[in-house]
């Protein structure tokens, strides 16, 4: 059983950053891929990044390229989410993710897709005001 912990959300104005960690405790030896995911009210939940851990290819959506920065340290279990030039869009619950194992095939579908997690956290609330 694999346990996520999110913490680092909060309020903020525009522009402004949050950074979000992500500690991952059970059996997590056979994590494959480690991802960030968002849910607005009344939208579906969404890939927000994801990383592949054996080779670190990473994937963003498009809407947050170039402002989000997703990481990890496997030696401490976590991963971590740096948002940067936030704006009301990105308002949200986020959710941490994670997987038995690798998906069948490695791309920014996969990493995006909530089909390839198996394990999701509790989720930190985001939000930014204008």
């Amino acid at each position: 059983q694999v346990q996520l912990v999110e913490s680092g959300g909060g309020s903020v104005q525009a522009g402004r950053s949050l950074r979000l960690s992500c500690l991952i405790s059970g059996d997590t030896y056979n994590s494959g891929i480690w991802g960030w995911f968002r849910q607005a009210p009344g939208k579906e939940r969404e890939g927000v990044a994801g990383i592949y851990v054996r080779t670190s290819f990473i994937a963003y959506a498009d809407s947050v390229k170039g402002r989000f920065t997703i990481s990890r340290d496997s030696a401490k279990n976590a991963v971590y989410l740096q948002m940067d030039s936030l704006t009301p869009d990105d308002t949200a619950v986020y959710y941490c993710a994670t997987r038995r194992g690798s998906p069948p095939t490695i791309n920014s579908w996969t990493l995006l897709s909530t089909s390839y997690y198996h394990y999701f956290g509790q989720g930190t609330q985001v939000t930014v005001s204008s």
